[in-house]
């Protein structure tokens, strides 16, 4: 019997057979002029069982957007998953799952790292449609979970 198929990749995904931290190739697309773009599942909590709380996603993903473009070239987008169980980072170019978690390794252990006299960038109703929703502890809690789980794995952690 076939499995359905939905237009949408995450929903073919056999959510209780990953294993998190990992970073997943999720789609590869060429463009008209050939352009590559990928995008990568971040997966930070294990689907079904934990979830990242909202200001804590806010706020990883305001740390990470001051990091990740120096670390990573051609970034697109790096969004949070309405699950609350990791993010979508897209890229033009064709990566691997193993160079994004390396450079994601080092994007994330600044953030794990970030000085908590520093405040977190861009927290003005200027910069942010919802700047009163922040948690910058729980935003360094689950990059350093990312980092140990993904080292702990020894990198074996890609699938």
């Amino acid at each position: 019997m076939e499995t359905k198929k939905h237009n949408v990749e995450s929903f073919n995904l056999d959510h209780t057979k990953v294993t998190a931290p990992y970073v997943r190739l999720a789609s590869k697309k060429v463009g008209p002029v050939g352009d590559i773009v990928t995008k990568f599942d971040i997966r930070f909590t294990q689907p079904n069982v934990d979830f990242m709380p909202m200001a804590g996603i806010h706020t990883l993903e305001h740390l990470v957007a001051e990091y990740i473009r120096d670390v990573i070239e051609g970034v697109i987008d790096f969004s949070p998953m309405g699950c609350r169980t990791g993010f979508y980072l897209t890229l033009f170019g064709d990566y691997t799952e193993e160079q994004v978690a390396e450079k994601m390794l080092l994007v994330l252990k600044n953030v794990s790292e970030w000085p908590d006299n520093k405040g977190v960038p861009g927290l003005d109703p200027k910069e942010c449609g919802n700047y009163r929703e922040h948690d910058l502890s729980a935003a360094k809690k689950w990059a350093g979970t990312w980092v140990r789980g993904i080292t702990d794995k020894g990198w074996n952690c890609y699938k």
